[in-house]
């Protein structure tokens, strides 16, 4: 089958997650309440669960893509906004912004906090790597030490933990059409924007004397991506929370259904985290867990096959 062809798969799959994710919860009410005589059902439907369905579509694609952009401008299958400090530092930003500014109920600045910490994070593990290039055991060091520091402040603010807890689980509960409003506009230009660097990521994930020899300024043209990672990740954390591993898992699928041409991976990763999303959250709402620890532990498995296959481990 044609690479256009699964695209258009994945996409069928991303809309029967979210009719799935729509159909599931406490009050009984169905996509099909949008055409019934229920007004009640139709509000549940409208008010709650669509855009709560939105969100977690529009986070996923954001975390699909900056794993496809981590792992091209890294070079390194492993690496994830989760192991690469840009997620953990999204959460401390997110968390701090919630213990200094008081700002956990508005969507706008937690976001703008989530962005800087994001940056801050690949930042640090940037420097730190720049020199070995080892960029997986330095991730997981610089990601233990930023969660550390989340978990100090809210040790210092107890009161805290109950509003900020979403943000180190990962969770849709309670996300509202203020919640999209800042976040589709994220994730829209980083899937339209990583796409038109289909190119330039080809050329980045080969190596960088390959890069040279086509005429790339590599050091500007990587910077430019790892920050529209940060963009795009601190986005979904800001609005859902470090939803964890989506950001290995979706790469990776995507590139065995649709090749390693990132002008189809991309996208192809944006269809699969969304689709890894609503998946996780439909499951998590029958079994009454967060969205996040369904994926922790898909994404784990993950990471251990693709750890064994790449020599990471073992």
């Amino acid at each position: 089958m044609r690479a256009g062809w699964r695209l258009c798969a994945l996409a069928l799959l991303v809309l029967l997650c979210a009719a799935a994710q729509v159909s599931v919860g406490s009050t009984g009410a169905t996509l099909g309440a949008l055409f019934g005589d229920d007004a009640h059902a139709r509000t549940v439907v409208l008010e709650l669960r669509a855009p709560r369905v939105l969100v977690g579509l529009c986070a996923g694609a954001c975390l699909g893509v900056a794993g496809a952009l981590l792992q091209s401008a890294i070079r390194n299958q492993l690496a994830s906004p989760e192991i690469t400090g840009v997620g953990s530092g999204a959460v401390l930003g997110a968390v701090v912004a919630s213990v200094v500014g008081g700002v956990a109920a508005q969507p706008l600045p937690m976001a703008g906090a989530a962005l800087v910490g994001g940056v801050l994070g690949g930042g640090v593990l940037w420097l730190l790597a720049g020199v070995s290039g080892d960029v997986a055991v330095r991730g997981v060091v610089v990601s233990a030490v930023l969660v550390g520091t989340t978990l100090v402040l809210l040790t210092a603010r107890p009161q805290l933990a109950g509003a900020v807890s979403r943000w180190l689980l990962g969770s849709l509960v309670g996300r509202t059409w203020e919640h999209l409003a800042p976040l589709w506009p994220v994730a829209l230009l980083a899937v339209v924007a990583a796409t038109l660097l289909g190119g330039v990521l080809d050329v980045l994930a080969v190596d960088d004397d390959h890069a040279h020899a086509v005429g790339l300024a590599v050091v500007p043209w990587r910077s430019a991506v790892l920050l529209l990672a940060a963009l795009a990740t601190s986005g979904a954390v800001a609005a859902v929370g470090a939803t964890a591993f989506v950001g290995l898992l979706a790469p990776h699928l995507a590139r065995r259904l649709v090749g390693v041409a990132h002008r189809h991976a991309v996208p192809a990763a944006a269809l699969t985290g969304a689709a890894a999303v609503a998946a996780a959250d439909a499951v998590g709402q029958l079994v009454h867990v967060p969205a996040g620890a369904i994926t922790a532990l898909l994404g784990a498995g993950v990471l251990v096959l693709v750890a064994r296959r790449t020599g990471g481990m073992g």
